[in-house]
């Protein structure tokens, strides 16, 4: 029997294995967490750290918490909170009892920044924002000491809590930690640890009026619950240093590592949650869960699976050098999971009546169509078929070019799972497009077989005109046109695809696709993959959204031979 081939472990799998093979790990136990900003929607790329973070507590049987790093109330929502939340578990993951927030540990944090007064290593300082980078120095050039560095540990004491206590104005003061003005990590530089901010808080309200800064906050948080290993992308890396120097404060028990890996790059989108905001304030989109959008609530909505996404970020791996992931690769998962889970269904977007002329005026007929031909055990549904079918407008052309196998005067195809019909004439309206084409049928090709066995070299879809459901149908594509988006233009929103969603209003799918439900996943013959919209669609509005298109062998046809 082959055995199936191991897969190297990546370059963190190494380390805790490492670590739990030297007993470097508390307990034994692995602890890890995923610690997003409630301040925006989560994106792509944040999959990958959410399947890093949990994928490795489960392999080695440990744990992993979710923590919100609530330290901004002017930017966090219990909206987005709840829109977190809901992401992770589409995804798969659960964390159990060990869900937590930074703003569980305010007390904490604001005893150990007393302490760090008292002890000398933080000073309350009165520069101005726009002072306190002019004293920050440059990447070569150090920084200088603030004129309040040398205040007094009795004065720092009372004006930090004068700041606690409301009665200074927002900007008046910043608690700094006293470390190193010179130091080549512009990070180190007496970084600033807590700020006067005049914000309800989602989840403290008005109890503070001073918040800790995220570079304090976080590590410390990390600390308090334990964790083992401290995994974030590596735009961090430089501020490891701080890292350290929060949790090796005097009192704190436990001091984590923090480990870097590549964050998620993939062309043609945006991974910066401050621009998508912008797309949402300014409205080129319809809101965080535009199917177009590249975040989890955005590629939910669209009809990606979570399974092709976990797919996707164990393909991309785990590197220590940022790349660039192509867009392709992306959808090249996702139509490797739907193709196996999708129900196939004819669904014709831009149609034209096909009558055939031969056939019994007010006959009915059902045809067995099977549900997934890639699933062995494949359910079946009925069909209905009449005189009078729609078919897709691409499929009939009055000169055809060379090489077209669909329908022309004279020729011979089948429509899929009932008859061979051959198309006799045509008619047109007054500008020139034709709008219904005749045809006749031959009674003896009944589910595509002949008695003199002939083949035809064309199969095309159809839906009953007497029975079909009619639906809106939202085509999505790249919301950029460009791979970089601003690259070239110096403005991402010139980038903008205008095509990125084509609508339209009434196709004619076959009545089985009533019974679909949100949650559901669709292949419409040609057309792609599609889901059911979970906002707008209704009984009485069936909406669907194009996941992803299908590698169709006859649209790059169209292009080589220049048919639009």
């Amino acid at each position: 029997m082959e055995l199936e081939e191991k897969k190297p472990l990546n370059f963190l799998e190494k380390i805790i294995e490492d670590d739990l093979k030297n007993n470097r790990v508390p307990n034994n136990e692995i602890v890890t967490r995923f610690p997003p900003e409630p301040n925006g929607y989560l994106h792509i790329g944040h999959i990958k750290s959410i399947c890093l973070n949990f994928g490795l507590a489960q392999k080695y049987g440990g744990r992993c918490h979710l923590r919100l790093d609530d330290t901004n109330p002017t930017k966090e929502d219990v909206e987005y909170i709840e829109s977190i939340k809901e992401d992770i578990k589409w995804l798969g993951f659960d964390w159990g009892n060990h869900e937590y927030y930074a703003s569980d540990y305010y007390e904490q944090l604001f005893e150990i920044a007393v302490q760090l007064i008292k002890d000398g290593k933080a000073y309350v300082d009165s520069l101005t924002p726009e002072q306190m980078r002019e004293y920050r120095g440059t990447l070569t050039e150090p920084g200088k000491n603030s004129p309040d560095r040398d205040r007094s540990i009795e004065e720092n004491l009372k004006l930090f809590l004068e700041m606690k206590d409301g009665k200074h104005p927002e900007g008046k003061y910043t608690l700094r930690a006293k470390i190193d003005m010179a130091s080549p990590n512009i990070n180190m530089r007496d970084p600033a640890l807590y700020r006067i901010k005049f914000a309800t808080h989602p989840r403290t309200g008005d109890k503070w009026c001073i918040y800790p800064m995220y570079d304090f906050t976080h590590p410390i948080s990390d600390a308090i619950e334990n964790i083992t290993h401290s995994i974030c992308t590596l735009e961090f890396e430089d501020h490891r240093p701080a890292y350290d120097w929060a949790t090796e404060i005097d009192g704190i028990e436990h001091a984590p590592h923090q480990y870097e890996f590549a964050r998620l790059n993939i062309n043609y989108m945006l991974m910066s949650k401050r621009r998508l905001l912008n797309l949402v304030n300014l409205k080129l989109v319809e809101g965080w869960d535009d199917p177009r959008m590249p975040t989890v609530s955005g590629v939910r909505r669209r009809g990606y699976s979570p399974e092709s996404m976990r797919d996707f970020i164990d393909r991309v791996g785990v590197a220590k050098t940022e790349g660039v992931v192509d867009y392709s690769l992306m959808e090249f998962c996702v139509r490797e999971d739907l193709n196996k889970r999708a129900t196939r269904i004819m669904a014709i977007l831009d149609p034209i009546k096909l009558i055939i002329d031969n056939y019994p005026e007010d006959k009915e007929e059902f045809f067995e169509a099977i549900d997934n031909p890639e699933d062995p055990n494949s359910k079946t549904h009925m069909i209905p078929f009449s005189k009078e079918v729609y078919i897709e407008r691409e499929d009939f052309m009055e000169v055809p070019p060379r090489k077209y196998h669909r329908l022309y005067p004279g020729n011979e195809i089948r429509l899929k799972y009932t008859y061979y019909v051959t198309a006799t004439s045509f008619e047109k309206d007054e500008n020139g497009k034709v709008t219904v084409v005749h045809c006749t049928y031959d009674p003896e090709s009944r589910g595509g077989t002949t008695p003199d066995k002939r083949k035809v070299r064309g199969t095309s879809h159809w839906v009953s005109v007497k029975h079909a459901a009619s639906a809106e149908v939202r085509l999505y594509d790249k919301l950029f046109k460009s791979e970089y988006p601003g690259k070239d233009t110096g403005n991402y929103l010139d980038d903008l695809n205008p095509e990125s969603l084509v609508v339209v209003e009434d196709a004619k799918i076959e009545p089985y696709i009533k019974e679909a439900k949100v949650g559901d996943y669709l292949q419409f013959i040609r057309n792609g993959y599609f889901c059911v919209d979970n906002k707008d669609s209704s009984p009485d509005h069936l909406v669907f959204n194009r996941t992803v298109t299908l590698r169709d062998s006859w649209a790059k046809m169209k292009k080589k031979m220049g048919i639009k």
